[in-house]
Order: structure tokens, then sequence, then C-alpha cells
């Protein structure tokens, strides 16, 4: 194994820097409970295994005797480095959006205030937000689009897109991460939308029935009331919203696929 990375080293740390920026970047992966050795770690077998597999002849040029190591190359292992960037930064938004949308939940609920640190976010992020964010990793892992991320999404990455085409294609990467930072909003009210309709209308019926009867005090009633008809609209609409979970994974890997299909298409 040693001899196989030393006898082709040039190749390997390219490889290695867009796997070690996409463990950076990646949900899960990213938090501080996954130390600095494992990371590194897990990057070297994910470029040892693409080793073989991993189309680099536009690299050619920069990854002779005279051009291994070089400023060329250095600037090759950045621009590998901000591919993996891009791959974990777009599943960031992914998940971003379920998090978005437990905190618009929070807020009509009633949650607001009730905020702690998200390991998994690395921010301060309401319950809600921490529980949307939760089981959308679970889905992640269990529908196994995990598995496809690093066997297929990080292996077809290799066969199309490289340092030097992203360099040449800036402007599709500017809209495309500007398309997925407005499909993030657009998610988030997908899901809570329902759940934040049916608050309010509790809470404008709460408010006429004040004004018509003072002495029945519903404000104090009505928290509880609006936390436990979140709580039920959230258990019926479960199954619907991992499905919507699964239907996201799915849309998100299919723009990452049309994204490097895209620029590989461009460059040729």
């Amino acid at each position: 194994m040693i001899d196989i990375i030393l006898s082709r080293a040039p190749i390997y740390l390219l490889i290695f820097a867009r796997c070690f920026a996409l463990i950076l970047t990646l949900p899960l992966f990213s938090t501080r409970a996954v130390s600095r050795v494992a990371k590194i770690a897990f990057s070297g077998y994910m470029a040892y295994f693409l080793l073989g597999s991993a189309d680099l002849s536009a690299y050619k040029n920069f990854l002779g005797t005279d051009g291994a190591f070089s400023l060329y190359f250095v600037m090759l292992i950045v621009g590998e480095a901000f591919i993996g960037i891009i791959i974990g930064f777009y599943i960031t938004i992914i998940f971003s959006a379920f998090s978005t949308a437990g905190q618009f939940t929070a807020f009509q609920m009633g949650f607001s205030a009730a905020s702690t640190y998200d390991a998994a976010a690395q921010v301060e992020n309401p319950l809600m937000g921490q529980f949307f964010n939760l089981v959308a990793m679970l889905v992640f892992m269990q529908t196994q689009w995990f598995q496809r991320l690093f066997l297929g999404g990080l292996t077809s990455s290799f066969k199309t897109l490289t340092a030097i085409s992203v360099a040449s294609c800036e402007n599709t990467l500017v809209t495309f991460m500007l398309k997925g930072l407005s499909k993030l909003f657009a998610d988030a009210l997908i899901i809570a939308l329902p759940i934040m309709g049916t608050l309010m209308l509790i809470t404008i019926c709460t408010g006429l029935l004040s004004k018509a009867a003072p002495q029945m005090n519903l404000l104090s009633e009505g928290f509880p009331i609006m936390i436990l008809t979140a709580f039920l609209l959230i258990m019926f609409m479960l199954p619907s919203i991992i499905d919507f979970f699964i239907r996201s994974f799915a849309g998100g890997f299919k723009a990452l696929e049309d994204l490097f299909i895209g620029i590989g298409g461009q460059v040729k």
C-alpha cells in the first residue's frame, strides 16, 4: 500500500486534497466530535481506494518529473480542495433546509427561546431545528445516501470535474450555489408551512375568543394548545416529511451530477 502511494504520490495528494476538504465540510463529519486524526485517516483511505479509478489525465502536464510539487501543482491542490468544499457545502445546504424548517416551526409554536448548541450544525439552534436535523441525518444514513455520496458521487466527480474545468466555469458554479441557497428557503417553507399555517389559525382564534370573552384568560392556555397541536401535526406528518427528505436528497444529488456533466461538457 505504501509503495503504491509513494509511486503515485502527486496523484494521491490531489485526490487526498479533494477527499479531505469534503470531509471537513460534510455534515456529521465536520463536527468537533470527530477528531482531526480520524478525518485525515478516513480521507487517506478514501484517496487510496480512488487512486486506481480517478481520471486525472487533464493534469498530465503538471504531474511530470518537472511539474510535480511545483507552484502549479500547489495551485492544483488548492483547486481540488475547492471542489471538495463545493460538494460538501452543497450537501450542507440540503441539511440546512431541514434545520431552517425547524426554526420556522419553533418560532411559531413558542420554542424560539429554547435554543441550545447544536453539535451537528455547530451553531445555536432551536430544539425543533435540531430535531429535524437529526431526523434528516438518520434518513441520510438509513437510505444509503452516505454510501452513494462516496461510492458514486465522489468517484464520478473525478471523471468529469477537475480544478482546471472549475477555473474556466466560475459563472456556472456561482449560479449553481445561488440556486441551492434559494432552494434552501423554498424547501424549509414547504416543510414548515402546514404547521405554521395551522398554528397561525389557532393564534387568530385565540385572539378573537380573548376579545369576545376576556374572563376566559385564553392567553395562558394558548401556548400549551399550540405546542400540543404542533407535536400532533409533526407526529402525523412525519412519514410525509421523511419522504420529502428522501426526495430532497435525490434532487440534490441529481443537481450535483448535472453540474459535473455540465462543466465537463463545457470544457470539452
